[in-house]
């Protein structure tokens, strides 16, 4: 039970700006629930990559965005949200799913027609697939925009999952 809950329904093994847009809207996805840290915005930084705010801007084109955050500063994801204009939680405590139920209310559509998009396996895919969303996981990104080179975060996730019997051909 506990693995399934932890395999992505898509592993991209990419960051954020090498996800397909058109398959997620070939999947039927509505709206997408995206986390801040690591995923859009490297640690210690609060500025996107060129190729971040392209793929943003054209997301936003397509579907709803909400930005769901356990970080707790309200001035850095709300600073974010901000500048690109959607609405965010701050201090959403994934995997508990009280914030993440309210933003799939918010947002008025199934929750599997909703990506939950993060990239960590214990939080992001863990609190979506507890809501029956799709679930992608993506690589941490650095502050050039590329994949961050030394994440032994999420290497440890994806080791702790694989022994607890993940899915890796998600």
């Amino acid at each position: 039970m506990l693995a399934s809950l932890l395999t992505p329904d898509w592993d991209t093994h990419a960051v954020l700006p090498g996800l397909s847009i058109d398959r997620l809207d070939e999947l039927g996805i509505l709206a997408l629930v995206l986390d801040v840290d690591r995923t859009l915005l490297p640690r210690r930084s609060d500025r996107l990559s060129s190729e971040m705010e392209r793929w943003l801007g054209l997301a936003k084109s397509r579907f709803h965005l909400h930005l769901l955050s356990n970080n707790p500063s309200r001035r850095r994801v709300g600073g974010l949200a901000g500048t690109l204009e959607v609405p965010f939680t701050a201090a959403a405590a994934k995997p508990r799913r009280a914030a993440l139920r309210r933003v799939l209310n918010d947002l008025g559509h199934p929750a599997e027609r909703v990506a939950m998009i993060g990239d960590r396996l214990f939080t992001d895919v863990l609190a979506g697939n507890r809501l029956g969303m799709f679930t992608v996981l993506v690589q941490p990104v650095a502050a050039d925009g590329s994949a961050c080179s030394h994440d032994w975060l999420q290497a440890t996730e994806r080791r702790l999952a694989g022994w607890l019997g993940m899915n890796r051909s998600a």
